[in-house]
């Protein structure tokens, strides 16, 4: 796989630069990651549950070829039967492997397949079983348990994503352990969505559990605001330099107090409607940009996801399973509260993702190039994909430039996948700066600097991740 420009000019320039990113070590300061994973250090499950059952990505695809989710033993929420074969999840599987032709999926199987399992033959029905059973035989032995993968792929900086009232007690077994690899480690990041977001079921509950772990009166709106001060705290202390706001849209709202703490009582006692919530979250996020200047957490803030789409889907199997859909997202006046407030703060971080590629040109480079707190985030979750990365850099670079980006991010739960989605970018990056070298748009020293920046040096800095390792 070369994924470099097919004109030869460009390609020997590409491969040039490549050269100068390709050993460079993994920043991954967005993932989602399960962290117990390496706490454990457990083998992996077999094949089908490594590559299948927890990949959104490929059940959705199956999904909508009419395989349903139970038949690839996604796990179900209503008591539904699924299954529970893994070589037979396996084989159904390699029968549609043609529906993943072009994809971003396949890419990154294949290129797991064979840089990590050096297992270089073709997927498909007729070596299902092989490759099963070679990946079996692998994932069975020690250099391939999770704490050796993380060595082996070259992972400085690995950040999970926990909810404010989660115990932590994965990033505490590795704390105790003294582990984070050799050079490397693993941290948290402060995710609030799920004590901001009043229309998510539970929310008052989660609310009282917050208030539980940290003695604060969360009956009131002051001691909302101490209990999440706290817990940022202990996620600090557990080594997260951000925090993760995955929102429906992308409004801001600057409310008083008092205005705030009234939305807070309306929501506690079941009355607030879904307008309401809305201007609460807006305005939480305005409250978590002041927290940030306080603490130093980056903010990460990624709206734009109709969650749930799919809502039979959510009721046989639950969140995060491939029901959500992205929709347009308004970003000028949805963030000038906010930005009116802080964004020419330069203490103050926001990494802004979309994923509607429409406003990149439009609104996202000229907000990214006008205000010293606000950064680019990499293209994620649908446009994670080699076109999509192009076209980032095409649409952002000649009015944000590269450094009001903030490099890449894998954003992926997919542990093996992680060095794969790092290579691609760095590809696709190599390739872009090689046209801007060969139309003499760019020094060659100046491209090779710059292709080094974005893969390491950029998100390193951008997320406050050059402290020493944990």
């Amino acid at each position: 796989m070369t994924l470099f420009p097919a004109e030869a000019t460009q390609r020997e320039i590409a491969r040039e630069l490549y050269a100068h990113a390709r050993d460079l070590p993994l920043i991954s300061p967005h993932g989602h990651v399960d962290p117990a994973l390496l706490a454990d250090d457990e083998p992996f499950p077999d094949p089908a549950r490594l590559f299948v059952v927890p990949d959104h990505y490929v059940t959705r695809m199956l999904a909508s070829q009419g395989i349903p989710p139970a038949r690839l033993g996604v796990p179900s929420v209503d008591g539904s039967e699924v299954e529970t074969d893994g070589r037979a999840i396996w084989r159904l599987l390699a029968a549609n492997w043609h529906l993943f032709r072009g994809t971003p999926s396949r890419l990154w199987t294949e290129k797991v397949f064979a840089e990590v399992f050096s297992i270089d033959k073709p997927f498909g029905t007729a070596t299902a079983d092989e490759i099963y059973d070679e990946l079996s035989a692998r994932l069975a032995e020690p250099e391939f348990r999770p704490r050796a993968l993380f060595t082996r792929f070259n992972i400085e900086v690995l950040a999970t994503t926990e909810s404010p009232i989660d115990d932590l007690s994965a990033h505490a077994k590795l704390a105790a352990d003294g582990w984070g690899g050799p050079g490397g480690r693993v941290i948290t990041t402060f995710r609030p969505d799920n004590l901001v977001d009043m229309e998510w079921a539970g929310w008052a509950q989660r609310v009282a559990a917050l208030g539980e772990l940290t003695g604060q009166d969360v009956g009131t709106y002051p001691g909302f605001l101490a209990a999440l001060r706290a817990r940022r705290e202990l996620f600090i202390a557990a080594g997260a330099t951000s925090s993760d706001h995955g929102h429906p849209t992308a409004a801001t709202a600057d409310l008083a107090e008092g205005e705030a703490a009234l939305l807070y009582r309306k929501g506690l006692g079941g009355a607030a409607d879904a307008a309401d919530a809305e201007v609460f979250r807006a305005h939480m996020l305005v409250e978590f940009a002041r927290m940030s200047l306080e603490d130093g957490l980056v903010m990460q803030l990624h709206p734009g996801s109709v969650r749930n789409h799919n809502t039979a889907l959510y009721a046989r199997h639950g969140r995060d399973v491939g029901g959500d859909i992205p929709s347009a997202t308004e970003y000028v006046q949805a963030l000038r509260p906010l930005l009116d407030r802080y964004g020419d703060d330069p203490r103050l971080r926001i990494v802004l993702y979309t994923l509607d590629e429409t406003a990149f040109t439009r609104e996202l480079a000229p907000l990214a190039g006008g205000y010293a707190a606000l950064y680019l985030g990499a293209p994620w979750w649908f446009l994670d994909s080699p076109e999509g990365l192009r076209r980032f850099r095409e649409t952002v670079t000649e009015t944000a430039g590269f450094y009001n980006t903030a490099g890449f991010v894998d954003d992926t739960r997919a542990f093996c996948s992680i060095p794969a989605r790092h290579d691609v970018a760095r590809r696709i990056d190599a390739g872009f700066l090689a046209r801007l070298v060969a139309e003499d748009r760019l020094p060659l020293d100046e491209a090779a600097e710059t292709i080094a920046d974005l893969a390491y040096h950029l998100p390193k800095k951008v997320f406050r991740l050059d402290g020493p390792a944990a």
